[in-house]
């Protein structure tokens, strides 16, 4: 006879929870919040960041059409072939990840490399979440320099109506900062020991070409998307022809990392709005540089870069001061960025939060009072 399923255990339930601790947490806050504080629906939509939750959707599903079709590892095996040391093929991953997120956004590089990073580490002794915690350092570095690096510049360079070069220059002091410590850090922490083959493990053939053809066509399209702010119609298009075509890709998503978002979106919308919160705000000098530089980061710290940014914007005149605090303001704590959140949650490695907080922590506190000198001297 058939085994029945097993039904889940109060402990499976209880490992499910902490596992989605994240994304308990804020739901709790946000429901908190809604009973406490209700407010009309048109504030929770406002919050929900539908255009964002769509972006996010469009680049799952296309990434996870590309990983289906075995291109990932196809392109894992290349690149393992050709490398001749652990550091050298790290630093390839690094310097990679950070140019990708200057033209392609935080996100959608993490998106990218993290499935390779991850294809190259089951066929080879490359550290796996060493170089996804990396990544995180170096999409926050690199998407700092550029206007659509990521959400909070693309915000304050519209606002800022600055030229997209006066905007990038502005940046490129601060950026550089932050560029030469991560570089810095990966030689140092990255093992100088040459690659060592998994040969039961490598399989670099495509197991389907046209999925994988189809899934990097449907990835260009929701950048397009995205970038015309047309992505709530790029994702719905993606989702029924998924649906149609690749069903079982659909299924294999991590939904639980857009409702992980939609929480966050939510609880810390309204909780910066809050009267106590904005009364606080109104007792800050955000004229004064260094407090400006401060509020900012301790704001990422406590709210996420791109809230502090929507909570900052308009309480101060100098948007290339405030956008330097939110992107170093990236680094610290998991929440100070999405896009840590994004590279952990991608890589769903054991005691990735807390080899992250390890790292990220010390590095915002030497990179912050660095990158503020470099941006007040050469900016």
């Amino acid at each position: 006879m058939p085994s029945r399923p097993t039904p889940p255990t109060t402990a499976t339930l209880r490992q499910r929870l902490a596992d989605e601790w994240l994304l308990c947490l804020f739901a709790v806050l946000a429901i908190a919040l809604a009973i406490f504080d209700p407010q009309p629906p048109g504030r929770y939509r406002h919050w929900l960041q539908l255009p964002t939750l769509a972006g996010l959707t469009g680049l799952l599903i296309a990434i996870q059409g590309i990983r289906d079709s075995g291109l990932v590892q196809h392109a894992a095996v290349a690149v393992v072939a050709r490398a001749h040391s652990l550091r050298s093929l790290g630093l390839l991953l690094v310097v990679a990840t950070a140019l990708l997120s200057m033209v392609l956004t935080n996100d959608v590089s993490l998106f990218l490399i993290v499935p390779l990073t991850l294809a190259i580490g089951s066929v080879s002794n490359l550290p796996v979440l060493r170089m996804v915690v990396l990544e995180a350092l170096a999409v926050n570095a690199g998407s700092t320099l550029s206007p659509i690096g990521n959400p909070q510049n693309l915000l304050l360079w519209q606002h800022s109506k600055l030229p997209f070069l006066h905007f990038a220059a502005a940046m490129l002091p601060a950026a550089m900062v932050m560029l030469v410590l991560v570089a810095g850090f990966a030689w140092l922490w990255l093992p100088r020991d040459r690659v060592a083959l998994n040969p039961h493990r490598i399989d670099g053939a495509v197991m389907s070409a046209r999925l994988g053809a189809w899934s990097m066509a449907a990835l260009v399209g929701m950048v397009i998307a995205m970038e015309y702010g047309q992505a709530p119609l790029g994702a719905g298009l993606l989702l029924l022809s998924y649906a149609l075509l690749a069903r079982s890709s659909l299924l294999r998503i991590d939904w639980l990392l857009l409702a992980t978002f939609a929480a966050i979106f939510v609880g810390l919308g309204h909780f910066s709005s809050l009267p106590l919160v904005q009364q606080a705000l109104d007792r800050l000098d955000l004229d004064h540089p260094l407090t400006l530089y401060a509020s900012g980061i301790v704001a990422a710290q406590l709210i996420s870069n791109v809230p502090a940014t929507v909570l900052l914007l308009e309480r101060t005149a100098d948007p290339i001061a405030l956008a330097v605090a939110v992107n170093v303001g990236g680094f610290g704590v998991a929440i100070g960025s999405l896009a840590n959140l994004i590279a952990l949650r991608l890589a769903k490695q054991p005691q990735g939060l807390r080899l992250l907080h390890r790292v990220s922590i010390p590095f915002l506190l030497i990179c912050a009072p660095l990158a503020y000198l470099a941006w007040r001297w050469l900016g």
